[in-house]
């Protein structure tokens, strides 16, 4: 939960007839994963799905994947972590997978995350990384939407077939994965990670431009909403992002400048692009759906790395945690931040939206 209606879903695809997928059931999500690296391995396109505490204990198999340079993509609804238990929606569980080696992609919408999930398995398989792409639990996986839905043989001819260039069962060529590799080249293993995961920036790009080609809806690392002159912004990711919409059109029809940077691609962190889209904005509140024990959120973070480099740099940049363990944010909430970004009380560094 709240990932559950994906599988079962699926399962029922597969039941019926209507997809020539393998399901591999086991007895937990760390076998599940495992499964996957197997799977994937082996050359067979693998996707998974799960939330929470079923991603927090994949936590291990997360970073074999990534250093195996397996292209699994694995959908998460975005859930809050026990204890207390909390099945309701926050980032906790993928803000803690951040680190992991893999691509993370947010999604506002059910909309977006159909998008976001024929563009994660698309950049996998292109870089050679695993992508999660994440909607929030709840308020995105259980809502019920009109979509615009491609075709099957559409969405096979543009994402393509998957030929692995190594497999395990390719008897004529041999390899070995995940070997033992010493201090002496290990290091060199991991600066090849992360350079193939920040090139992945100018990837995701290069595919959200066919992708907009093929279905007509634009997408992007990040959505600038009315910011072309905004003196006060939010930055967000996710679902909460449409409520943040609606209180910027109020503010602007007010005469207030007010507006949105949303955003999509936060793994890769598309830090210059950012940077650009902030550095004229005076005051800046960043909402984070996550803490981080004992310092600054996940977002929040990011967006001061990516403005601290700047040397026009002189925006006001304010941490907001709202929403954990599913509690709702609303438009009032939202213009609230505004306000006071406006009045400038700014005192406190990280305030809490309750």
């Amino acid at each position: 939960t709240p990932q559950t209606p994906i599988i079962e879903a699926f399962a029922k695809m597969k039941s019926e007839g209507n997809t020539a997928a393998e399901i591999i059931q086991v007895e937990s999500e760390h076998s599940a994963l495992s499964a996957c690296v197997g799977a994937s391995a082996s050359g067979a396109r693998t996707a998974t799905a799960t939330s929470s505490q079923g991603l927090a204990l994949m936590n291990e198999i997360l970073y074999i994947v990534s250093g195996l340079r397996l292209p699994i993509l694995m959908v998460v609804s975005a859930r809050a972590l026990s204890a207390p238990i909390n099945i309701h929606g926050d980032h906790s569980d993928v803000m803690g997978a951040r680190d992991s080696g893999w691509i993370q992609i947010f999604s506002e919408n059910s909309q977006e995350a159909y998008d976001n999930t024929l563009i994660g398995m698309k950049l996998a398989e292109k870089t050679s990384l695993p992508v999660m792409s994440i909607m929030d639990g709840f308020n995105t996986s259980h809502s019920v939407e009109n979509l615009e839905i491609l075709r099957d043989e559409t969405v096979r001819k543009w994402v393509g077939d998957f030929t692995p260039e190594n497999s395990l069962l390719n008897h004529k060529n041999p390899v070995t994965f995940g070997p033992l590799v010493l201090p002496n080249s290990y290091f060199e293993f991991k600066i090849d990670q992360e350079k193939t995961i920040n090139e992945a920036v100018n990837e995701y790009g290069k595919i959200a431009k066919e992708f907009e080609q093929l279905s007509g809806r634009k997408k992007d690392c990040f959505e600038q909403y009315r910011m072309a002159d905004a003196r006060e912004a939010i930055v967000l990711s996710g679902s909460a992002a449409g409520t943040a919409k609606e209180a910027v059109d109020k503010l602007r029809a007010s005469g207030k400048k007010a507006g949105l940077l949303k955003i999509n691609l936060f793994r890769p962190f598309p830090r210059r692009e950012v940077a650009r889209a902030l550095a004229k904005v005076p005051k800046i509140a960043v909402l984070d759906r996550s803490q981080s024990m004992g310092t600054f959120p996940p977002l929040y973070t990011e967006i001061v790395n990516s403005l601290f480099p700047v040397a026009s740099y002189k925006s006001r940049v304010i941490s907001y945690v709202y929403g954990l363990g599913g509690r709702d944010i609303f438009q009032t909430d939202m213009e609230k931040v505004f306000e006071e970004l406006e009045k400038g009380k700014t005192e406190n560094r990280i305030k809490y939206i309750k």
